[in-house]
This record gives C-alpha cells, sequence and structure tokens, in this order.
C-alpha cells in the first residue's frame, strides 16, 4: 500500500475510469455505446422524460450526440439485457452468466418475495406463462386494471405482477421495447442459446462484479464497491480483502481516510498519474440523476462535497432546485445543478433554474463551458433553442446568456 491519493485524486481516477474526464474527440459510433456500457458495467434505467430519459442522457454525458435508437438496437441484438443489477438497468449480455447465477441462488433484488409469490399464485403463473409460449410476447401495458388504479405492486393487476415476478425470477426476459415499455418473452426464446451448465456459482459471480466494481470506479473502498452492484456490504469487504491479498486488486490510502481504497489492476496506471498530480479532468457536461457517478449519495457527498437528492416525489412547494436537477460536472467538480425541460414541439430547451455551488467563482469561463454544453445537450435534443429563466447567483446568468448568444 504504498500508493497514497488525495480525495482530488481519487476523484480524477473515478472521472477518468467512467469516460468522464475529456470531452469526445470523434462522433460515436454505436461500437462505443456498446463498449460504454461495458465500461460502466451496468446502465441505470429510469421513465422520467422532462428531457431524455436516464440511460440516454447517461451516454450522451459521454459520448456526445448519438442517434438514441442504438440503444435498442443494442437490446434487440442480444448485445445487452435487462435485469436488476445497482437497480433496474441494461447490462453487457457477456455478464448474464453472473446474474444468472445470482438470480438461480436468490440472491438478486427481490428474489424471495418473487419465489414466495410465485409458490402462492402457480396456476396464474402457468397459464401466463403457456399464454406467452402460445401466442408470443406482451406488454406490461396489456394488463391494467379496470379501475385504473395507481401505485406500487399492491395495486397492479395479477398478471402484470405475475410478469414482474417471473422476470426477477428468470423465467422471462425483456425481448425489446416498444415505446419504452418493456416487452416480454420467454428466456429460451430471448436467449435459444443459453444452457444454465454454464453459470459459474455464486462466490465467483460476486468475486466477478467486485473486479467489475472497482474498474468502473477507479480507486474505492469496498462501502463503494458494494453500493455499485448492490452487493451485500460484509460479503464485499471480505472477498475485496482476498483478492488484494492474492494480488487481484492493488491497495491504496488516501489521505485523512481510515479504509483503503482497491483498485483495480487496468486503473493502476490511472491512479499513479493521479497521484502524481498529472491526470486532469477537462470536461464540461450534464450528468443525470441516475448517472454511476452520482447515484450513490453518499458516495458523491464524501468525495466532491455535494449534497444531492432528486425532488420530482416532493411536493412542488417543498422542493428546493426543482423537479429533475440535473448536476453539472466542470473540470473534475460538481458546480451547481440546473432543472431542465425539454420543450420538442417548440424546439426549445429551458433552463426553469440553474444554482452554483457555495465556493464556486462562476466566472466568464465557467459561463462559456457550460453554455457549450447547453448547446450541445439541446441540439441533440432537437430542442435547440436554450432559455435560461433563474440563474444563482443572478451575474451569472448574465454571463451564461451573453456566452449563449
Amino acid at each position: 500500500m504504498s500508493l497514497t491519493l488525495t480525495s482530488a485524486a481519487l476523484r480524477a481516477v473515478l472521472l477518468a475510469s467512467q469516460g468522464l474526464d475529456q470531452p469526445p474527440q470523434r462522433a460515436a459510433t454505436r461500437d462505443d455505446l456498446l463498449e460504454t456500457i461495458r465500461r460502466m458495467g451496468a446502465l441505470q434505467i429510469d421513465t422520467i422524460h422532462v428531457v431524455a430519459r436516464s440511460p440516454y442522457l447517461v451516454l450522451w454525458s459521454r459520448l456526445g450526440a448519438y442517434d438514441p435508437r442504438w440503444l435498442t438496437d443494442l437490446l434487440v441484438e442480444r448485445a445487452i439485457f435487462e435485469y436488476w443489477s445497482h437497480e433496474a438497468c441494461f447490462l453487457p449480455i457477456d455478464d448474464y452468466p453472473i446474474y444468472r447465477s445470482l438470480m438461480l441462488a436468490g440472491r438478486t433484488r427481490s428474489n424471495a418475495y418473487a419465489r414466495k409469490w410465485l409458490h402462492e399464485h402457480q396456476s396464474i403463473a402457468a397459464a401466463l406463462i403457456n399464454d406467452i409460449r402460445n401466442n408470443g410476447p406482451v406488454r406490461s401495458a396489456d394488463f391494467v386494471r379496470a379501475d385504473d388504479a395507481k401505485g406500487g405492486w399492491w395495486n397492479w393487476k395479477i398478471e402484470k405482477m405475475a410478469l414482474e415476478m417471473l422476470f426477477i425470477v428468470g423465467d422471462l426476459m425483456i425481448d425489446r421495447r416498444e415505446n419504452f415499455q418493456r416487452v416480454y418473452d420467454l428466456r429460451e426464446r430471448v436467449l435459444p442459446e443459453w444452457d444454465d451448465a454454464r453459470i459459474p456459482d455464486v462466490e465467483t459471480a460476486q468475486r466477478t462484479l467486485i473486479l467489475a466494481a472497482a474498474q468502473a470506479l477507479g480507486a474505492a473502498p469496498a462501502r463503494w464497491l458494494a453500493d455499485y452492484f448492490r452487493l451485500n456490504k460484509a460479503e464485499t469487504a471480505r472477498i475485496a480483502a482476498t483478492l488484494a491479498a492474492n494480488g487481484a486488486l492493488a491497495t491504496a490510502r488516501v489521505e485523512g481516510w481510515r479504509d483503503p481504497v482497491y483498485i483495480h489492476p487496468g486503473n493502476l496506471p490511472l491512479a499513479q498519474a493521479a497521484a502524481d498530480g498529472a491526470l486532469r479532468s477537462t470536461m464540461t457536461t450534464l450528468l443525470s440523476p441516475f448517472d454511476p457517478v452520482v447515484w450513490d449519495r453518499q458516495r458523491i457527498r464524501e468525495l466532491f462535497g455535494f449534497d444531492y437528492r432528486i425532488e420530482c416525489y416532493t411536493p412542488a412547494p417543498k422542493r428546493r432546485y426543482g423537479y429533475f436537477t440535473l448536476p453539472i460536472l466542470h473540470r473534475g467538480a460538481l458546480i451547481g445543478r440546473l432543472d431542465p425541460k425539454a420543450h420538442r414541439k417548440d424546439g426549445i430547451f429551458e433552463v426553469k433554474a440553474l444554482y452554483i455551488e457555495p465556493g464556486v467563482d462562476p466566472d466568464e469561463d465557467l459561463a462559456l463551458e457550460l453554455a457549450a454544453a447547453l448547446r450541445s445537450c439541446a441540439a441533440w435534443h432537437g430542442t435547440p433553442d436554450v432559455v435560461i429563466r433563474q440563474c444563482d447567483p443572478p451575474a451569472f446568468g448574465i454571463l451564461l446568456k451573453r456566452a449563449l448568444s
């Protein structure tokens, strides 16, 4: 453990490992999309679309403009699949054996509940499987309560509930998405060549995910590794320590921290460059609330000093910043947040409010680089007219509007 990192170096390694250190140097390709998903290990899914839905926005943050249809293509072509990971995610198809191992062992999200529910509703589940086998894939939207009730699982029509439970245990998979709605089919039709004899044991599956988390995070304590793929914290700490003892992970200390951080061997050059002060982040972009860099709210408080939450489920009068604020990444720091809405019919990208963090110098350089990021994001949305409604501090709003003009 000869390597010592500062918090700034740790931030630099994280951003470089996530592909958020340097602006893209060329137009993105579909292969870049797949490589980016592999690099992150998981692309979280969310349906809110005041701007582009989260998985699309996460990819834009790293790649710049691209064709959103490519993500659908990757799912249909079986280059990626959907399952529970950090949350509901698009995942590289190469990782399917890992998740299949964990789902069969009952180690994935809500697995025990799903198995219990299916045991109690065997006839319904069997009828649904038989219907899909005979009549083809179905959407969850094909099953709607007659009273149009809203809410959690307890308000779902029973067939829709059965779809989700069968998905959790792995009997059903997502064949494709139509208007971003899941289309479910039998696992054997989605992956006809799959054989459960190919699954690794649970310990190997966990070890593989811990190594993947270490690669995606750059350098991380065990608690960050556990959160990345929602693994058991105690087991993650044990396995990470064993991997370090065997040389599969390196370790370093962070100034002021008690716990070591674990580093994937592939990230050692980045970590050394960061320790030497030679790893610089020059990117300015907007992040989804469900970007891997910010999805662990405790981690971004510890590492970036950025206190962040989304307020879409908070009553409007009680919101502090806005409905769906996006963190602003600027040259290695989270320097603010903005509340956007893409008015696609009108071609307007509205920034309802923008807030710069205390201690940040909102100078002209920041205005110019943020204006460029906003123009890029707005153009990709097909809403090229950027409108700033409110800014704190107001003087920065003047600079930003000037930079946008």
